[in-house]
């Protein structure tokens, strides 16, 4: 359309007047024919002039499709552009949540504090472990049932106050054992770096152990989710322990006797055993962070309790962090105690 129409105007424009003609040359020579060259010089001048029109109107439609394609491979080219921006801000957002993550990492393992210098081996390590669930067994299963047979006793016909009094032996015992244990496989490492089983009142881990208290209601919270994820079959006996027994018979004695056992002995040789030798020395082989918590596992394990599992866990690692953060076991002992406590108080509601 738009060639024709050009066509067309340019075929029936009038021709220029004589003024603007001024630029053409006519031969003066005699014997020349005017009519002809003038005419020939106009057709001339307007092939000249039409072609620079065609020139201009084909230039003109090139710049116009032109601009067409120019606004097309634009927006080609700008939504990958956009695409490639928003690509390059999720990622920068990523690698600065891994940067911030990373950061509050390190800042707990350096809270959390570095590996211990341990001098024995894993055999050691399963040795001494495997030593102490058998000593624990026989002694509680064993050992202290027949001392009491010999002794003209038994269990079933001892009264509230009996019963925690061989509870409290029973106890007492197998923590020496443990303790034994520990010395006899270790001795010939001595002596051992000043950071092992280290008590001293010294150091700022008060605050750990009053941070530790803040988590008990989450640990009873636990314990509760845990008994919903693993209840009781139905065709469990339902038991009462002697602890439960005596506090509701509402002895004293035997109650006292109780409370020595969970808030001191327990706590104690516990301690020493899980977090006094298993976690410092699981850092040979891991990270101080996973140290905790497989030795909060195998402490979770250690009470025969699939019910009281998950808040058994937890405890371990609380109590884990505030040994590793202070090199001292006052600290993780006095938080297990307080714990102990916690849970016999809950009781004798």
């Amino acid at each position: 359309m738009l060639s024709s129409a050009c066509s067309h105007s340019l075929l029936h424009r009038p021709f220029l007047p004589p003024s603007s003609l001024r630029k053409t040359r006519v031969s003066t020579r005699p014997g020349a024919l005017h009519p002809i060259t003038r005419s020939f010089r106009i057709f001339e001048f307007h092939s000249r002039t039409s072609s620079k029109e065609w020139k201009k109107i084909s230039c003109f439609r090139h710049e116009e499709f032109s601009s067409e394609s120019q606004q097309s491979k634009y927006v080609e080219h700008f939504v990958p552009e956009e695409v490639e921006s928003e690509c390059n801000n999720s990622n920068k957002v990523k690698r600065d949540l891994k940067l911030t993550l990373r950061e509050v990492a390190d800042a707990v393992f350096r809270a959390i504090g570095s590996r211990w210098t341990v001098p024995w081996t894993v055999e050691t390590i399963v040795q001494v472990m495997l030593l102490w669930v058998a000593a624990f067994w026989f002694i509680g299963s064993w050992m202290v049932p027949f001392a009491a047979h010999i002794a003209g006793f038994s269990r079933e016909s001892l009264t509230f106050r009996g019963q925690a009094l061989l509870s409290l032996v029973t106890d007492v015992t197998e923590g020496v054992a443990g303790i034994m244990i520990l010395h006899r496989c270790l001795c010939r490492f001595r002596p051992l770096p000043s950071d092992w089983f280290r008590f001293s009142l010294k150091g700022t881990w008060q605050f750990d152990v009053i941070l530790g208290c803040l988590m008990f209601p989450l640990v009873n919270r636990l314990s509760q989710f845990n008994l919903n994820l693993l209840p009781l079959l139905p065709s469990t006996p339902v038991t009462i322990s002697s602890v439960e027994q005596s506090i509701l018979a509402r002895d004293p004695v035997a109650m006292a006797l109780y409370a020595v056992v969970v808030s001191v002995c327990a706590p104690v040789w516990e301690e020493i055993v899980f977090r006094g030798f298993l976690l410092p020395s699981l850092t040979k082989y891991m990270p101080v962070w996973c140290a905790i918590l497989v030795s909060s596992v195998v402490f979770a394990l250690a009470h025969f309790n699939v019910q009281r599992m998950l808040p058994l866990i937890f405890l371990g690692v609380v109590m884990g962090a505030v040994f590793a953060r202070s090199r001292n076991l006052l600290p993780s002992m006095l938080l297990h105690s307080l714990w102990n406590g916690f849970v016999f108080l809950d009781l004798m509601k």
